[in-house]
């Protein structure tokens, strides 16, 4: 089972991030290192969300997501996690 964490990004979001980047991405990396997260990136044209894919229980996800100082700082102005179906690829049925 995977799980997508979806960011929304405020307006400034580009402005804001350099001063807390380097915490978030150590954030992501630990994450990424445990095998808890798969993947995660923002997506451009316009930069209004992020998303992240997550093997973990929803429960680690969301400790995540209440520490990443993009949400402490009011960078990602709101935030969900759903499970995502993956029907081909790692983690999938057939895989």
């Amino acid at each position: 089972m995977h799980l997508l964490l979806e960011y929304t990004l405020a307006d400034d979001y580009l402005e804001r991030r350099a001063a807390l980047r380097e915490d978030h991405l150590a954030l992501l990396r630990a994450a990424h290192e445990r095998g808890e997260l798969l993947m995660a990136g923002a997506l451009p044209d316009p930069y209004d969300r992020s998303l992240l894919v997550w093997t973990a229980p929803r429960e680690v996800v969301e400790r995540f997501a209440e520490s990443d100082p993009y949400v402490v700082h009011g960078l990602v102005t709101g935030w969900t996690v759903r499970p995502w179906n993956v029907v081909i690829g790692p983690g999938s049925p057939g895989s």
